[in-house]
């Protein structure tokens, strides 16, 4: 399977924080769209495959705290994903047309 190349691949030249690749270069490496690099990653990652990232690309991690920095990464991307639905839900205000509208968090309707 081409992810398991992939994870092959990083480990064997690019180890490290100092050797990271970045997308664009896997991509023409292995000749798919960066979607499928990132689905790969993640896939990896999901089987416990030490694949780090920084703004400098993807590598293997050879460190433990290089596995940490890209946890730190990703929670704070999640940190922000969540205030964006937030604030996506605020906005439906804009659209309150008086029906009733059950809540996005799966509770119940209050009575009136």
């Amino acid at each position: 399977m081409i992810s398991e190349t992939i994870g092959e691949h990083l480990k064997r030249y690019h180890l490290g924080e100092r050797n990271a690749v970045t997308g664009r270069e896997l991509e023409a490496a292995f000749r798919v769209k960066s979607i499928e690099i990132r689905n790969m990653v993640n896939t990896l990652r999901r089987e416990g495959v030490p694949i780090a990232s920084r703004g400098s690309g993807y590598y293997y991690a050879d460190a433990a705290q290089e596995v940490q920095n890209t946890i730190v990464q990703m929670t704070n991307r999640i940190v922000g994903i969540h205030a964006a639905i937030e604030g996506l839900k605020k906005s439906l205000e804009l659209f309150d047309t008086g029906q009733t509208r059950l809540p996005l968090d799966g509770g119940g309707v209050e009575p009136p």
